[in-house]
């Protein structure tokens, strides 16, 4: 069977994950069957779908029709016979209980047809195990959503002793065509890839304050701020919910032994009951404190170097039992974990031989296994090379980790890909795309830019806020910053090609700030742009005081700053801010006619008309002198005749630029 054949799916469990599951998989078109163990809770799930389908519609993410088609591809069931006489392919997403799942399988194994695949949602468990009370091992494999599955855009595809390749392949298949990115889990191994570096994480965060050797605070200024992390450790395991981490971990332990041996701290926690946000208190308090409020000027070195050799020795325990590859691992945790870089290259970064020593010393200190360097990471270390120093890079591998570049029918492509960080522009991602432009402006095949954003929730959502404080936070660094924003997007206005910003979703802050510096604009009808920085204290950095103004008059450039709202296209288009508003439906590949419009045009003609213009918004004598000399100067290009030529004989031009 491959993914062709696949037509109807049933979702094991309704509730967070699986009522998720389910709506993913109906809005990718299948006939989706929800069950559970009691109609109250199947109908609980079936409204959460039938409302968060009406949220998406809400906000232009699908339109009601199609909210309403997925609505009715989904139905409910309590008797698990008939939840499963059709089914192509079960997910399970049932409590994370060995016990309890596999009372599931076995029941399942007696009613499931036998063409039927099985896909285990669990985050750590055994996927041998489970499949072993099943008479199918070899058509089981673990299929890890993240939570929530309609946002989150990463599913571990696990292998277990018995699974197929072909088995792989269709989930792996499955996931894409719901619209996620698999990454597979070439072993059977506990916490899988992300769960395998994040909880470590966190029990080594506790760890060091339980150790009276950092406070809280501490930790999660490193965290947050010196390592650039989406939240501080403990005020992440608060957002995920202490036990859910607590509980993996302790699975890890009795599998993998004393390395993963719980601290007292997250212990504690569990049996106190205080779990988080959802139980108003964890490690911060929510209901009568102030929540996570996590200082950005109390990072410790120290702190930074012990997570990171913690996180390192995770990563080469990975690879070096063959689990996943640095790639892998780096692409699942970023996804997964919305980790700003992969773990693995944060380690090369910092130098695996520093990390290794931070582990010996913490090891001769308190002789804990978790401080333990495995091989992998050791031999790296003595050979001097990172988890990425020994690959040979592929002809087809792409040259930027931050953006992606394609050259197609004359047109430079650039994408901003960091898609689980809603494309936020960070330091490296900025020196990715100086680099990319600078290599467009030299390519004669290219006749104009296309710059958008990866997914659909996006173009950019602003400046990577807590990545570039990791970069330092005082004064001097601020005006580097801004300084080098203003001049890598001023590249756009430099270069001497047509530009087109593609916005779909999100075009906020520093976002916005760099779709000001393309020569042209084109908007979803879902997208959202604004410029939020005086809701953070801040003002526009990265040009936004001057070009706004140019392009929709001071007093709208104000009133967008002052007051930090959000504006739909339409509006923008209005305020002269957008020149297009398309429909939701193809958004990339009406970006990309548009932009072929352009670069049809006569390139001499365009890199002077660029000229002259932006010569005249600071000087409107220097404008109208560049182009009376440009347009002297086109008098001499074959380009005229041919637009002459073409004019006469009524047909399209074909510009060479000469």
């Amino acid at each position: 069977m491959n993914v062709d054949d696949v037509n109807s799916i049933t979702v094991l469990g309704a509730g967070n994950m699986g009522h998720g599951i389910a709506e993913v998989a109906a809005l990718a078109g299948y006939d989706v069957v929800l069950r559970d163990i009691k109609d109250e809770f199947v109908q609980k799930g079936y409204d959460q779908i039938e409302w968060s389908l009406n949220k998406l519609a809400e906000k232009d993410r699908l339109s009601q029709d199609d909210a309403d088609a997925a609505l009715a591809r989904v139905s409910t069931a309590v008797d698990l016979g008939e939840a499963v006489t059709d089914a192509d392919v079960v997910i399970e997403a049932v409590p994370e209980k060995m016990s309890i799942k596999k009372e599931v399988y076995t029941e399942l194994e007696e009613h499931a047809p036998d063409h039927t695949v099985f896909a285990t949602n669990t985050s750590s468990l055994s996927i041998t195990e489970l499949s072993e009370v099943t008479e199918r091992p070899e058509r089981f494999c673990g299929m890890h959503f993240f939570n929530p599955p309609v946002r989150m855009d990463l599913v571990e595809v696990i292998s277990g002793a018995h699974t197929a390749d072909e088995t792989l392949e269709l989930v792996e298949d499955l996931a894409e065509a719901m619209g996620k990115t698999p990454v597979r889990v070439r072993k059977d191994s506990p916490g899988f890839i992300v769960n395998r570096i994040l909880v470590p994480l966190m029990n080594e965060a506790a760890w060091i304050v339980h150790s009276g050797d950092a406070t809280m605070a501490e930790v999660d200024s490193t965290t947050k701020y010196d390592m650039g992390l989406p939240m501080g450790s403990f005020e992440l395991a608060d957002y995920v919910g202490i036990d859910v981490g607590y509980h993996v971990l302790e699975y890890m332990h009795e599998v993998l032994g004393d390395a993963y041996e719980p601290c007292p701290l997250l212990s504690e926690k569990v049996e106190e009951g205080d779990l988080g946000q959802k139980t108003g208190k964890g490690f911060y308090d929510y209901e009568d404190g102030e929540g996570a409020e996590v200082p950005h000027d109390e990072g410790s070195e120290a702190v930074k170097n012990r997570l990171l050799g913690v996180m390192a020795n995770e990563v080469a325990g990975l690879v070096g039992n063959d689990v996943a590859d640095p790639a892998a691992i780096d692409r699942a945790v970023k996804l997964g974990g919305r980790f700003p870089d992969g773990p693995a290259k944060m380690a090369d970064n910092a130098g695996i031989a520093t990390l290794v020593g931070a582990l010996d010393e913490l090891h001769d200190e308190t002789d804990e296994a978790r401080y333990e360097a495995v091989d992998y990471l050791r031999d790296l270390a003595e050979s001097g090379e990172g988890f990425y120093g020994g690959e040979e890079e592929s002809d087809e591998a792409p040259a930027f980790d931050d953006i992606s570049v394609e050259v197609r029918d004359g047109i430079g492509h650039i994408t901003l890909d960091r898609p689980h960080r809603l494309n936020t522009i960070s330091i490296e991602l900025m020196d990715e795309l100086s680099e990319a432009l600078d290599a467009l402006a030299d390519d004669d095949e290219v006749r104009a830019v296309l710059l958008t954003g990866a997914g659909d929730r996006a173009f950019s959502a602003g400046a990577d806020v807590t990545s570039i404080a990791a970069g330092g936070g005082d004064a001097v660094s601020g005006v580097e910053i801004s300084r080098k924003g203003q001049q890598t997007f001023g590249k756009l206005e430099e270069l001497d090609k047509p530009v087109i910003a593609g916005i779909d979703g999100f075009c906020l802050g520093g976002g916005m700030e760099l779709a000001m510096c393309a020569d042209l604009r084109i908007a979803t009808e879902r997208s959202e742009l604004g410029q939020p920085e005086h809701d953070l204290g801040l003002l526009p950095g990265w040009g936004g005081t001057v070009r706004l103004q140019r392009i929709v008059g001071t007093g709208r450039a104000k009133e967008i700053i002052f007051s930090a709202d959000r504006y739909d296209a339409e509006t923008m288009a209005d305020y002269g801010f957008i020149n297009e508003v398309v429909e939701n439906d193809d958004f990339e590949e009406q970006a990309f006619e548009y932009a072929k419009r352009f670069a049809q045009g006569p390139p001499v003609a365009q890199r002077y008309t660029k000229r002259a213009m932006h010569n005249g918004w600071e000087d409107t004598d220097s404008g109208l002198e560049v182009e009376a000399q440009a347009f002297g100067l086109l008098f001499t290009t074959s380009d005229l005749m041919e637009g002459i030529a073409a004019f006469t004989s009524d047909r399209d031009p074909e510009f060479t630029g000469e």
